[in-house]
């Protein structure tokens, strides 16, 4: 990988790591495009450190709130939503990083973050403040605040947190949604979700350690090496400041049938491509 490949893969990583639109199948897509052929899971990971640089420094107060009271249900909560996706990653480690080299799966991938896009923006249909902002559900249940929030909504969004991982699956599309899914506040849904970035980007961190130390250590032998992967993190972390604070203000006075309709057109390309034209596939 150039430097160059590293630097335009880390800008597309800070763009759609908080766009609901999945960052890890548009830099799997992009690699396929670009040819690249060493081992996607590194680098992936590697850019998710830069955006995790990000989430710290725009969500700090939130994650000061966090650190000076430790003991406290917003605590409880991020630890149950972040269980099914350490399980999932220890279970399933090698599938993965299969998904993310053959890169089969990706354009249904895209497709289910379309899905569950639009399923929960349908929830919210009709509203009482300005800009389209929903004030309750269809319905008798109102929205809930983060007061609100119990460990069956914690856990119903770790739940599809873990099945994010895979690539082409949304992360922050997938706990938003099940965030609304669950008729809690579009604004708490934003922020938990990215808050819930943190200990996956630490644990995917973690885990690739040796894989990262090792591209390093054989940079010359046809590896990612180290220069890309410093250049993808660190242009990752400036542009992904930008967009996640550029999505929270989507989130929360928008829909997000617009970003349905883009996962949707590019799964179905993926899967033209992917069993018809044979461009990148």
């Amino acid at each position: 990988m150039s430097v160059f490949e590293a630097l335009i893969l880390g800008v597309v990583q800070g763009i759609t790591e908080f766009l609901p639109i999945s960052s890890s199948g548009h830099l799997v897509l992009l690699q396929k495009i670009f040819g690249i052929t060493e081992p996607a899971l590194v680098f992936d990971t590697a850019v998710h450190g830069g955006t995790l640089i990000a989430v710290l420094v725009v969500l700090r107060w939130d994650v000061w709130n966090i650190l000076r009271r430790i003991v406290q249900p917003l605590t409880l909560c991020l630890i149950i939503g972040t269980i099914p996706a350490v399980i999932a990653a220890l279970l399933f480690k090698d599938r993965i990083e299969e998904a993310f080299a053959s890169a089969s799966f990706l354009g249904f991938a895209f497709l289910i973050t379309s899905g569950l896009l639009l399923a929960s923006d349908l929830l919210f249909r009709g509203s009482s403040k300005p800009g389209g902002l929903p004030a309750r559900l269809d319905g008798p249940a109102p929205v809930r605040t983060q007061d609100e929030m119990n460990l069956v909504d914690a856990l119903f969004i770790g739940l599809l947190q873990a099945v994010a991982i895979v690539p082409g699956i949304s992360r922050s599309g997938a706990t938003i949604s099940a965030a609304l899914f669950r008729r809690l506040d579009r604004d708490f849904a934003a922020r938990f979700s990215f808050l819930l970035s943190i200990p996956a980007i630490l644990g995917a961190l973690i885990l690739q350690i040796k894989n990262l130390a090792g591209a390093g250590a054989s940079a010359g032998a046809g590896s990612i090496g180290l220069l890309p992967i410093a250049v993808g993190s660190l242009s990752a972390c400036i542009v992904g400041f930008f967009s996640i604070r550029l999505t929270l203000k989507i989130v929360r006075e928008h829909s997000l049938r617009g970003f349905a309709l883009y996962t949707g057109i590019l799964g179905l390309l993926v899967l033209l491509d992917q069993f018809a034209v044979h461009f990148f596939f």
